[in-house]
């Protein structure tokens, strides 16, 4: 068996087609989806995904505001800007870009956001809508984008036993509630670091999602013949046969592909979605602003 591919690129370029016609209809209504961002230091890859956030936006006629402060910037200066940006009535969406310099408390500054604008998904607010089974909130994007991709792809949840590696609030533990919520019907197993036999459990599960952050971490012996396996993680590792030295890896080791029925790539399969997803929350405060 090789697994067929999970392609989040193609599954994302469906979502922007789609948002397309959403989007002409909030202008002809008076409201142009407008998202800001907010990054604060020099980490480049914060920076690269921030630009591609930014031509997402480009692509789909949403205006797109780019605020950059620099590293040494106070935690009192981000939250002004917080403030100024929820006050803002043609502004749509806000998303302050991880990680934030160690001086500052990066929870206690995203729950600033106005629930309306927070357009990750990580307010309390949102995230405890989803907790009690709503999903008529903002969803956090990469687990709405994981969501998404299997639907697309036509992979049934209901019934099945998933686990999620990883409990992270950003992307294990929402992931978890979504996965398990009406509508999807799967039963969820967790596991993290103080799983014991993390590895047996892995083995009997039909849908595995990776968000560890540890390179190829989930092995062919981790995942039983046919199972669905989507790798959230990206990692960069040394590779000394490659020109710039690295590679990027997921949490999955590409071997699983002679196990699994799908498996979702790295790079090219949550990371489109995760930027589709925050569009389309960006295209559905908009629509909440027209009313429609």
């Amino acid at each position: 068996m090789v697994a067929q591919r999970l392609d989040g690129k193609a599954c994302a370029l469906s979502v922007e087609e789609e948002l397309h016609g959403r989007i002409s209809v909030c202008i002809a209504a008076g409201v142009k989806p407008h998202l800001a961002v907010v990054i604060v230091g020099d980490d480049p890859a914060s920076h690269v995904y921030v630009k591609s956030k930014v031509k997402a936006c480009e692509r789909l006629g949403i205006k797109s505001t780019h605020i950059e402060l620099p590293e040494a910037t106070g935690e009192d200066e981000v939250r002004a800007v917080i403030h100024r940006l929820n006050e803002d009535e043609t502004l749509h969406g806000i998303l302050v870009q991880s990680p934030l310099p160690k001086h500052m408390d990066e929870e206690a500054l995203t729950d600033l956001i106005h629930p309306a604008k927070d357009v990750d998904g990580f307010h309390p607010e949102n995230l405890g809508r989803l907790v009690q089974g709503r999903l008529d909130g903002m969803l956090p994007c990469t687990p709405s984008g994981v969501m998404r991709m299997l639907k697309w792809a036509g992979i049934e949840l209901s019934g099945k036993r998933a686990v999620v590696l990883g409990r992270s609030r950003i992307v294990g533990n929402p992931q978890a509630l979504l996965l398990g919520a009406k509508g999807a019907d799967a039963t969820v197993t967790v596991v993290h670091s103080r799983t014991k036999d993390a590895q047996s459990i892995c083995a009997q599960a039909d849908v595995v999602i990776a968000a560890i952050g540890r390179p190829e971490m989930v092995g062919v012996d981790w995942i039983k013949e046919g199972a669905v396996v989507v790798d959230v993680g990206i990692n960069r590792v040394e590779d000394s046969t490659r020109e710039r030295g690295w590679r990027l890896a997921g949490d999955v080791h590409p071997d699983v592909a002679q196990t699994a029925a799908w498996l979702s790539p790295v790079p090219g399969g949550v990371g489109p979605m995760t930027i589709a997803m925050l569009m389309e929350n960006t295209v559905r405060a908009a629509e909440h602003t027209a009313n429609l």
